[in-house]
């Protein structure tokens, strides 16, 4: 299986691990996958200009991160393939930020997933989390088209820039149900940008995630549209990116080929992947503040309290003696 998703609107490989008191990645056991996963090239964003700096395309190649969300949320296929889309464009949406900002993806709709969060950092981070998972399913599903998933709703994007009190929140009516053509329709209407985003997952026969990666390009001020016309054409006979990604190819050749003909000119590039900054002593503080009755409750309990972070799925355990310490800390 390999399905790709297109949309044109022209009107880290990194791996994060820490100790028990930061987020953990989780193992990916299937030893043939992880293996794959090693032998490619390394996820990243590759920024490049197309047609004498009318375009600006970024890339991203996204499989490791794709297979550690998957890891951490325990997801099968329509799941990891929804979540797996939002976080490829996360990624895609960090070229729209830069130095410490992050841009929060947000989909609230009235489809059985009811709706996803996806949070990136310019730094390359990415995190985030599906309302209902598993998706609620009344039979299965016989193809990957989303549009019954997701139902009406809403996608906002929010940018959260440094030192910026008040974060820049657009939103549109969904009008596919399909996120590639969502976000391009986004950029067209809230930033009147001709867009493209092009994201991609291949699955193999087994149902495991070999390829993934992304594509978002958008007219810079003064394209004419005969470029516009020309990068339409040739994004709608694109080789499909995933498969390509799961064969080896980088994203960096990926875009110099199939965008020969525009004359890429690499800009930037960056590492990207599966990261989220909650830590043990962030939840350590929320439990501190809570009500002295719900304080009490947790004392009362026989087990120890698990707290699990909503957007990497780690969990903090917390002992009765670490409460009553915390909670004594408090009330000094």
């Amino acid at each position: 299986m390999h399905p790709e998703q297109l949309s044109i609107a022209f009107d880290c490989n990194s791996i994060f691990l820490y100790d028990s008191n930061h987020m953990i990645l989780k193992e990916i056991e299937d030893k043939e996958l992880a293996e794959h996963i090693t032998a490619l090239p390394a996820d990243r964003r590759e920024v490049y200009l197309l047609a004498d700096g009318k375009l600006r395309l970024s890339g991203v190649s996204a499989t490791t991160m794709v297979n550690n969300m998957r890891a951490n949320h325990n997801t099968g296929i329509m799941e990891t393939y929804v979540l797996g889309q939002g976080y490829i464009a996360g990624a895609l949406l960090q070229s729209t930020v830069k130095g410490n900002d992050r841009v929060r993806l947000d989909i609230e709709c009235g489809g059985p997933i009811k709706g996803m969060s996806v949070e990136s950092w310019a730094t390359g981070a990415v995190r985030g989390r599906l309302f209902a998972n598993p998706i609620p399913l009344s039979k299965p599903v016989d193809s990957f088209d989303t549009s019954l998933l997701y139902g009406p709703g809403f996608l906002s994007i929010t940018k959260i820039l440094e030192g910026s009190r008040t974060p820049f929140t657009g939103q549109i009516m969904m009008e596919n149900g399909n996120l590639a053509n969502d976000l391009a329709i986004y950029f067209s209407k809230s930033e009147q940008t001709p867009t493209l985003f092009y994201l991609s997952i291949r699955f193999d026969k087994l149902g495991r995630v070999v390829g993934a990666g992304g594509l978002f390009i958008q007219a810079l001020p003064g394209c004419p549209d005969n470029i516009l016309d020309k990068a339409t054409e040739l994004s709608s006979h694109l080789s499909p990116l995933g498969q390509a990604i799961s064969e080896g190819t980088s994203i960096r050749k990926y875009i110099e080929s199939e965008f020969s003909s525009m004359d890429p000119v690499y800009q930037e590039g960056f590492p990207i992947g599966f990261s989220c900054p909650c830590s043990k002593r962030h939840y350590s503080s929320y439990l501190k503040a809570l009500p002295e009755d719900e304080k009490k409750a947790l004392l009362e309990k026989e087990d120890d309290t698990v707290i699990e972070c909503l957007n990497c799925a780690t969990e903090y355990t917390f002992t009765h003696e670490e409460l009553e310490s915390l909670f004594q800390e408090e009330s000094r």
